[in-house]
């Protein structure tokens, strides 16, 4: 079904004219379609990414790689989502710019939050997608969940979380098998 705002009253999580691509650093959530357990399972407390997973795994790091102004912090995909940090600097780049500015060349905009988790998802999305044969079949929910990390101590809780995401995926609310035994209850 199409989008109408007159029937599914979508309302946004993201701060209000906060600008997504000023420098900081941001934990987003992003969700398997249908939270369908795609990417892997969880053996021993440890995620065991499968193909798709490991396609996952590489689309997230090519975003430290192809834009000058990001950088990964940590991050784990799990069965049916991934939790991630990306760090925004534009102060620092690695080598300086892949566009160079010249007379004729402008420097390349730095894409915010939203335009990353994009460009992230499309290259996950057409690669699985091309191994299943299923061109157009969505991999990721439509939205992602994101948190500016406001200081250190917040950064150090997060990243514990992240790290230790695998340990506590019984009692994850993105598993499915949780959703089930809640409703069986």
């Amino acid at each position: 079904m199409k989008y109408d705002p007159e029937v599914h009253h979508r309302r946004s999580i993201r701060l209000k004219n906060y600008d997504y691509s000023h420098s900081g650093a941001y934990f987003v959530t992003v969700c398997t379609h249908n939270r369908e357990c795609l990417l892997g399972e969880i053996t021993d407390s440890e995620m065991v990414v499968n193909e798709y997973g490991t396609i996952v795994s590489k689309s997230w790091e090519w975003l430290g790689v192809q834009y000058d102004h990001v950088e990964l912090d940590a991050w784990m995909i799990m069965p049916n989502h991934m939790h991630g940090i990306i760090v925004i600097n534009h102060d620092s780049c690695r080598g300086g710019s892949r566009t160079a500015p010249t007379a004729t060349v402008p420097m390349m905009k730095r894409k915010p939050v939203g335009r990353l988790i994009g460009a992230f998802k499309t290259v996950s999305t057409k690669q699985i997608n091309q191994i299943r044969n299923t061109p157009g079949i969505s991999v990721w929910q439509r939205n992602y969940y994101e948190h500016i990390i406001r200081d250190e101590k917040s950064l150090e809780n997060i990243r514990n979380y992240i790290i230790n995401n695998p340990a506590q995926w019984e009692e994850d609310e993105n598993n499915p098998l949780l959703e089930m035994k809640h409703a069986k209850q």
